[in-house]
């Protein structure tokens, strides 16, 4: 599996086919060129740019996108693309087998609407990496080779970030949802990840391919 790591928290995952995760509009369009699927946390427009996915779609008619039942009503311009997921359903996209966790974003706070978010799980048969959107959700007991943490949000602290990866426990971890940061600020939350979490930590830079 080769993962390459956009802005913010964009993956495009290449292996029997291409599968590319939240590309948002603070992600390079780029990440969704050749696309065999596309598989959409939640529908914030960081994670989702409705109009790139919808381009990516008519260039690509065979394109498959995958994503809860609360984002499609966004995509209905190419609603023969879609496909409704739900937590602990799996299935099959781009030659990976994936599946879905959660069902809700993290809070941002009692007065800010709750959202609907999946995690994924996506296996080639050899490795695995787990992309939990905008959670902090657990993909349940499974042993995690990749992670991808979220590292500054709204609805985040490092403290949540650092505790999330001590709880999965993954063969190796990396920044996501990272785009708001700063030199300073990846600098200081890299260091607390890089020491505490008791696995290898990096923020890598957008277009860095992670093998």
């Amino acid at each position: 599996m080769r993962v390459t790591k956009f802005t913010h928290s964009c993956l495009r995952l290449e292996g029997a086919g291409v599968l590319v995760v939240d590309p948002g509009e603070f992600s390079e369009s780029s990440a969704l060129d050749g696309a065999d699927a596309v598989l959409i946390t939640h529908e914030h427009f960081d994670h989702l740019d409705v109009a790139a996915v919808t381009a990516a779609a008519g260039r690509r008619p065979d394109l498959r996108i995958f994503a809860h039942e609360a984002v499609l009503p966004l995509l209905a311009e190419v609603a023969e693309a879609t496909t409704a997921v739900a937590a602990g359903e799996e299935f099959q996209a781009a030659g990976f087998r994936i599946r879905g966790y959660g069902g809700q974003h993290a809070i941002i706070h009692p007065y800010v609407p709750v959202f609907a978010n999946l995690g994924f799980l996506i296996d080639d048969g050899a490795t695995n990496v787990y992309h939990p959107g905008d959670s902090f959700v657990r993909p349940g007991d499974v042993d995690v080779d990749t992670l991808f943490v979220p590292m500054n949000a709204p609805w985040a602290t490092i403290a949540e970030s650092l505790e999330f990866v001590r709880s999965v426990r993954p063969a190796r971890a990396y920044a996501l949802h990272d785009g708001l940061l700063n030199e300073r600020g990846s600098a200081v939350y890299g260091k607390h990840l890089e020491s505490f979490s008791e696995t290898t930590f990096q923020q890598v830079a957008p277009g860095t391919v992670l093998n």
